[in-house]
């Protein structure tokens, strides 16, 4: 009795072609992850803005201090948490603030991290591009 298989080249051909089709598929998700990695910031910098407009329709100022705007940053992914940046007000006054997130990681080796700044008229820019 025989029993129908595959033989051992045939799989070989196969991985093969599959670690080809990874091999040249990667770049391209990278991309993806680095763009969902930066909406991530962006968001996190309009709820600062949004924080920064309540604090400052309250108190006639903006504040430097996260825990007056009552904003809690998630753990980082180096803490063990979840986020991929970190976050920090560079100035505040009473008439302006800027704030930044600042990347965790060198996404593709060229030695720049990825830093998004956002300022009190809601303008968000990518300062450094990684």
């Amino acid at each position: 009795m025989k029993i129908k298989a595959y033989s051992l080249i045939k799989l070989l051909i196969v991985l093969v072609i599959i670690g080809t089709i990874t091999f040249f598929a990667m770049p391209n998700f990278m991309g993806i992850f680095n763009n969902a990695k930066s909406t991530e910031a962006q968001q996190n910098l309009k709820e600062i803005h949004t924080l920064q407009k309540f604090h400052f329709f309250s108190n006639s100022s903006y504040s430097s201090d996260f825990n007056a705007l009552n904003f809690i940053p998630l753990k980082t992914t180096i803490e063990g948490g979840t986020e991929n940046y970190t976050y920090e007000i560079i100035e505040a006054s009473k008439t302006s603030f800027k704030a930044r997130a600042t990347a965790l990681n060198d996404s593709n080796g060229n030695g720049t991290k990825s830093t998004w700044e956002i300022d009190q008229e809601g303008k968000l820019i990518e300062v450094i591009k990684d």
